[in-house]
């Protein structure tokens, strides 16, 4: 997949979205780091409508230089970048430079080969919304 640029309704109901998923849980757990990326859950939410189904959000800090290893969701997956500069790619799609305000979008079949922060000197910060099935892991690494 490629860089989404949403339109302003597009985008606004995607917050309200968010907005109404962190009303329903409570304040996030701290965060699990490793190799300079922080993973910080900010809630789960059971979807009624879609049996089976559940939304998670996290946010995820790169630290400068710092890069996720090759995995895949199993989800789709809502990128929204907050601070920095990131660099995202799938498996058949071209890398793309992502800017604060910018978002991505990744398919629950999408390997997701490149995740890392732009800068080796400045920290990066960005807001995932993914859509998976109940109790199924956030990322499963891929060899």
């Amino acid at each position: 997949m490629t860089k989404t640029r949403f339109g302003l309704r597009q985008l606004g109901m995607l917050l309200c979205l968010a907005g109404a998923l962190v009303v329903a849980r409570p304040a996030p757990a701290a965060g699990i780091e490793h190799d300079g990326v922080t993973v910080t859950p900010v809630m789960t939410q059971e979807l009624p409508d879609y049996p089976g189904k559940e939304a998670v959000m996290i946010t995820v800090e790169y630290a400068p230089g710092a890069a996720d290893p090759v995995h895949r969701h199993d989800a789709h997956g809502f990128i929204y970048v907050l601070e920095g500069s990131i660099i995202m790619g799938v498996k058949g799609g071209k890398e793309v430079t992502l800017l604060p305000g910018q978002t991505f979008h990744e398919g629950p079949k999408d390997i997701h080969t490149v995740g890392r922060n732009a800068s080796k000197t400045k920290p990066a910060k960005f807001l995932v919304l993914l859509l998976k099935e109940k109790g199924a892991p956030i990322l499963t690494p891929v060899k």
